[in-house]
């Protein structure tokens, strides 16, 4: 059994993944708000990952609604294995948490993915201790799309299209997937050069935000189950008409029970449901709302 969950932060993404084995990852964070919540989600993450002896963090871009409050969580729990996409993005404007950023991304703790690469224990087992299960599908830096990203990014500019796609699964159960923030345009110019897997649980990329729609033909080859629509203000977001979704906005905390053959799913909102679940009676989290066959 794993646990992957999709904090409810408002504007922005973070995750953290309790594996099936010895490793505990975090991708992103944004832990701006209040004292409280800051504090309430660092303590979760400090008695989760109390069991497991790696950790990781992994950045997918270097924007501030994805490293916000990184800072903090350093302070607390700190950053032994970075992962970042290769870069040298710069702001106009240098918050504590960038410059954070900045001191990790190139620090001898940071590691750089890119589509394709092998890292143990990431990806690769040994006799010490088993692999984590996940795998970077983008970027591909010898892409032209992607270099004129991460210049546009190394210049100061947006660096969403920077962002690494991941895929995280285990034997007998979900593939789940994360793309970042790319826009739609970025993705329809990169199109033949991504690898994409059928995929049971795909957080949309940019929070679900209408400028990250994701393409048809991308839809059509990741056959996603269920659609993770992160939170943003709604009139921003595309509900993707015709697909199962799960929607932060209302939804909160999502946590999502990896087991074989089936994800169970818990919400924060002990009013939330969704119709498309199958009722497996579950109760190892609060707040059930249903099973997903995988």
């Amino acid at each position: 059994m794993s646990i992957v969950k999709s904090l409810s932060v408002g504007n922005g993404d973070m995750f953290y993944i309790k594996h099936n084995t010895d490793n505990f990852t975090i991708i992103d964070c944004n832990i701006t708000g209040t004292e409280e919540n800051k504090k309430r989600i660092v303590d979760e993450l400090i008695k989760e990952s109390a069991s497991k002896t790696l950790s990781r963090f992994i950045s997918t871009h270097p924007d501030g609604d994805h490293f916000g409050g990184i800072e903090y969580l350093n302070s607390r729990m700190p950053i032994v294995n970075f992962y970042c996409v290769k870069n040298s993005a710069t702001k106009e404007i240098e918050t504590n948490d960038f410059k954070k950023y900045c001191e990790l991304r190139d620090s001898a703790k940071a590691f750089n993915i890119y589509k394709g690469c092998s890292r143990k224990w990431m990806n690769e087992s040994d006799e010490t201790r088993k692999q984590a299960g996940i795998s970077i599908l983008w970027p591909d830096t010898s892409n032209q799309f992607y270099k004129d990203a991460l210049k546009i990014a190394n210049e100061g500019g947006s660096p969403n299209n920077i962002s690494a796609m991941i895929k995280y699964g285990i034997q007998d159960s979900a593939t789940i997937v994360w793309m970042g923030d790319v826009e739609t345009d970025f993705m329809n110019n990169i199109e033949a050069d991504l690898k994409l897997p059928k995929t049971d649980i795909l957080f949309a990329p940019h929070h679900g935000r209408k400028t990250g729609k994701i393409p048809k033909s991308i839809l059509d080859v990741l056959k996603p189950k269920i659609i993770v629509i992160g939170e943003a203000d709604s009139e921003y977001l595309d509900y993707y008409q015709g697909y199962n979704t799960i929607t932060q906005n209302t939804g909160g905390d999502i946590t999502f029970e990896c087991v074989e053959n089936w994800v169970h799913i818990y919400s924060s909102n002990e009013n939330y449901s969704v119709n498309f679940l199958t009722n497996k009676n579950q109760s190892a989290f609060k707040h059930y709302i249903g099973s997903l066959a995988v």
